[in-house]
């Protein structure tokens, strides 16, 4: 069976990402708020060499596994997964962002829930993860109603900016 790179959704395309998204996803992860939950290896500021160090590097991934989000022709955000290892294979941790002026707008929560269904269809994975830094409730919302619990709070597990906090695990199991 083949994986399919593109998933059409109601106000937005998931697809692969182009090197031409350089400047739009630049743009758009150029942005302390969206930065401010991310990992760190997502830099900030994001240049257009980041951007573009990123396009680069995405083409070494296989196919299906990592999508822009385009609304209106443009890449404005990011969902992918990243398959967990050893006796945690079954698994895998979703990551995701969206610029700042599409907030609030259920794009990102029809992300998620297309992308989890893709993984569960297309994939051997049991079980799908993503971490909410716990100052971001927006985020833990957006996986809520796209059926994830949360499984658990690993407290002052992380740091951020200097800033020790929680981390919230929500889970998504197959069936």
């Amino acid at each position: 069976m083949s994986v399919p790179t593109t998933i059409p959704l109601s106000r937005a395309l998931l697809r692969p990402w182009r090197r031409g998204d350089a400047e739009s996803l630049a743009r758009y992860a150029d942005d302390r708020e969206v930065w401010r939950n991310m990992r760190d290896r997502f830099p900030h500021p994001y240049t257009l060499r980041d951007a573009k160090e990123w396009l680069a590097f995405i083409e070494t991934t296989p196919a299906g596994a990592t999508f822009a989000i385009e609304v209106d022709g443009e890449a404005v955000g990011g969902i992918g997964f990243e398959p967990l290892a050893d006796v945690f294979r079954v698994g895998c941790e979703l990551g995701y962002w969206i610029g700042k002026p599409h907030w609030g707008k259920g794009i990102t929560t029809e992300a998620v829930r297309a992308v989890t269904e893709h993984l569960f269809t297309h994939f051997d994975f049991i079980r799908v993860q993503a971490s909410v830094f716990s100052w971001n409730p927006a985020s833990a919302r957006v996986l809520e109603k796209a059926g994830y619990t949360l499984e658990a709070t690993n407290r002052r597990s992380m740091i951020k900016q200097g800033e020790v906090g929680d981390r919230w695990l929500y889970v998504r199991l197959r069936g």
